[in-house]
């Protein structure tokens, strides 16, 4: 079976490819199958960019007189994922920008676009050299929500919002569970310019180190990026989704892809009650204390309600046994699942897809678009599904009739 169609909305922005050209050259020679280089293909295919070369100092060079960008770092792993450490540290090596972090005080990696309303969130200073840094008690969306509310920085807009570096794949339909992308489509959602950065982490094989390289070749992508945004010309109405090879010092360069609908097969284990961890072995100890001691709370609360409505009721009760009985007790039934997702081969498609474009080495550039525009042939069969369900109900009203 074939890989689904990719969104057709889902436009290359060509501006896009000439901005990135005219950063990003200079590329490396890499040795083909045939024992010839592969120079020459990055120059003559437009969708291929250079991950290697820096940006030229005096294109994003900042006078000492000028302000800074304003570039907010977020993500879904937390304070202490080395893909944030080492994308800060690469950002303010640089010198030239204003470096915010705003991230959820625990890994919420799969969190999706969720958001927190009607519940007080915590924003509590967290040490990072060189950066203004707060840990968030909410989702990644709330973190880029909040740093854009002018409410917890002396700003409300940054030039750019950057999400990452997560530790995982972000192709196809898993942006939809994704907290790191969800981060960057806040961002895009207020008008801000964003980017989301993945690492195809393998479980055999990745190690930390390889954050520090997938955040060194992004850095002129990052570069440049900043650089046309100041002059008006980056992409608008999308975030680029950048999604970066399992070994990224050997990668093949950047190129632009379309979202596929690709999703690894879900699987949902049953999990022994003797085994089922208990909610603190996922949280600190004082989290976990903290939430004990307030179940402990709530628990002789109930039981001293409880005590006192059962003693009102004491005498109905006693009155009622005799005829009513004792009421019956249902049973109530508690299992445990894991969900996992299970890696496989994928299908041959077209190898313009942001996944097929990782496997094949190179930095895939995936731009995702909030366009919500339904495709004429989806409009079309819902326009006749609905038709003959009408027809159906205004028939069977007149046969009752």
């Amino acid at each position: 079976m074939t890989d689904p169609e990719p969104m057709k909305n889902n436009h290359l922005p060509p501006n896009l490819v000439a901005n990135l050209q005219s950063v990003l050259i200079g590329r490396r020679p890499t040795t083909g199958s045939g024992g010839e280089t592969d120079s020459k293909q990055a120059v003559e295919d437009p969708q291929i960019i250079s991950s290697s070369s820096a940006t030229p100092a005096e294109e994003t060079a900042v006078d000492d007189g000028s302000k800074k960008p304003v570039v907010l770092v977020t993500n879904a792993e937390g304070i202490g994922s080395p893909g944030l450490t080492f994308l800060v540290e690469s950002l303010v090596r640089e010198g030239q920008y204003d470096v915010h972090v705003c991230v959820p005080d625990s890994d919420k990696s799969v969190s999706g676009h969720s958001i927190t309303i009607h519940q007080t969130v915590a924003a509590t200073s967290a040490e990072i050299k060189g950066v203004t840094a707060f840990e968030v008690s909410g989702s990644p969306a709330d973190c880029v929500s909040l740093a854009l509310s002018g409410a917890l920085y002396s700003w409300s807009k940054p030039t750019l919002v950057i999400s990452g570096i997560n530790k995982g794949s972000n192709c196809g339909h898993h942006i939809f569970y994704s907290g790191a992308v969800a981060g960057a489509r806040e961002a895009l959602m207020s008008g801000v310019p964003s980017l989301a950065i993945s690492l195809n982490w393998k479980k055999e094989g990745s190690q930390e180190s390889d954050f520090k390289d997938a955040a060194d070749v992004c850095l002129p992508l990052i570069n440049a990026a900043i650089r046309d945004i100041e002059k008006g010309i980056f992409p608008r109405n999308c975030l680029l989704n950048i999604e970066i090879p399992t070994a990224p010092s050997a990668n093949q360069g950047f190129k632009l892809a379309r979202q596929s609908l690709s999703r690894y097969p879900s699987s949902w284990q049953a999990v022994s009650a003797n085994r089922h961890p208990s909610s603190g072995q996922f949280m600190s100890m004082h989290q976990s204390l903290g939430i004990q001691l307030a179940q402990l709370g709530r628990d002789a609360s109930a039981a001293g309600a409880a005590r006192r409505f059962g003693a009102q009721r004491k005498t109905v009760e006693i009155e009622s046994v005799a005829t009513a009985g004792k009421p019956e007790q249902k049973e109530v039934v508690k299992k445990y699942f894991r969900l996992e997702f299970l890696e496989k081969e994928q299908e041959a498609v077209d190898e313009d897809f942001d996944f097929r474009v990782v496997e094949n080495g190179y930095i895939a550039v995936t731009p995702i678009s909030l366009e919500l525009q339904v495709e004429p042939d989806i409009q079309a069969s819902a326009s006749n599904w609905l038709a003959t369900l009408l027809k159906g109900v205004e028939e069977a009203g007149e046969a009752d009739a």
